[in-house]
């Protein structure tokens, strides 16, 4: 792609003491996109240090949770582009995608008949790409028109991006590789934050009304059907469904390909976090009940 001509386009990159991953995720979009925001929520090391080097717009916003955190950099940040890429500050785009997205952004044509594009996920954990067990490809909704994406608020753990309109997908890949998760001890404290919020937030999904945002079809576009199956998940037994997703993935889905680093995602991820999951909302039942007699 010729270096004079940048994409108008805005990436949008949400931070917290992320100096070991932002190197890589700015370096692969800064010079070719015409527009990069980092929004911080009170770094402590490099991370806005790079993201000076890399030309990004700094803005600085308390966390509360991904979800908000997203809503409120889409509705208050100088966004000047109809068009966003958002990503996490350990992913980072292919020479592949760029070339992919320069090509869409001089086809107009292309641009009106879509309003979102689910983008390939390739994730890389501790040095292995794992390519087995359901994660490659993983399908996520990242570039689209700000005037037509969704986010709900009452997301406890995680963000999604929902587009009111067409949807189309890339053929390349961006990487997802958080280099702090080298470090064991970092995967597991993260996670057992993860699955105190994921458990709040099923609960929640269980014994209120919660209208999703986007239909639950098993024929719909990749949220859609993520979305089927998770209302499924909800329907099966605790402490059994654990035992029946991780003999999913690491057999049937063939995990155990991934080899010796794949059997330490697939079995910490699919079974170890989601008895964690079962024991919080296992916890959280109970208390409700005593409260309620």
């Amino acid at each position: 792609m010729m270096n004079e001509t940048r994409v108008p386009l805005c990436v949008l990159v949400l931070t917290r003491d992320e100096e070991l991953n932002l190197e890589a995720c700015l370096g692969s979009v800064a010079s070719w996109v015409e527009q990069v925001f980092v929004l911080d929520s009170g770094s402590r090391d490099g991370t806005q240090a790079i993201a000076k080097r890399y030309g990004a717009q700094i803005f600085e916003h308390p966390f509360e949770t991904h979800a908000r955190q997203w809503l409120w950099a889409l509705e208050h940040l100088p966004i000047a582009h109809e068009w966003i890429l958002g990503l996490d500050a350990d992913q980072r785009i292919t020479a592949e995608l760029r070339e992919e997205l320069a090509a869409l952004f001089s086809s107009p044509e292309r641009l009106q008949n879509a309003d979102g594009f689910f983008i390939k996920r390739r994730q890389v954990w501790r040095g292995r790409w794992i390519k087995h067990g359901t994660y490659y490809p993983k399908y996520l909704l990242k570039l689209f028109r700000k005037t037509r994406v969704q986010m709900d608020a009452r997301d406890l753990m995680d963000h999604h991006f929902y587009v009111n309109g067409v949807t189309r997908s890339l053929q390349n890949d961006l990487i997802e590789e958080n280099l702090k998760e080298n470090d064991l001890t970092f995967w597991i404290d993260k996670h057992n934050r993860y699955a105190k919020l994921l458990a709040q937030e099923e609960f929640v999904k269980r014994t209120h009304a919660h209208a999703p945002l986007i239909r639950a079809n098993v024929f719909g576009n990749p949220d859609e059907r993520t979305l089927w199956l998770k209302q499924r998940w909800y329907s099966l037994p605790l402490y059994v469904r654990p035992f029946l997703y991780f003999g999913y993935r690491y057999v049937w889905r063939l995990g155990f390909l991934d080899g010796k680093q794949g059997f330490l995602f697939h079995f910490l991820q699919a079974f170890w976090f989601r008895v964690l999951v079962d024991a919080h909302l296992d916890d959280i039942s109970s208390q409700k009940l005593k409260v309620k007699s």
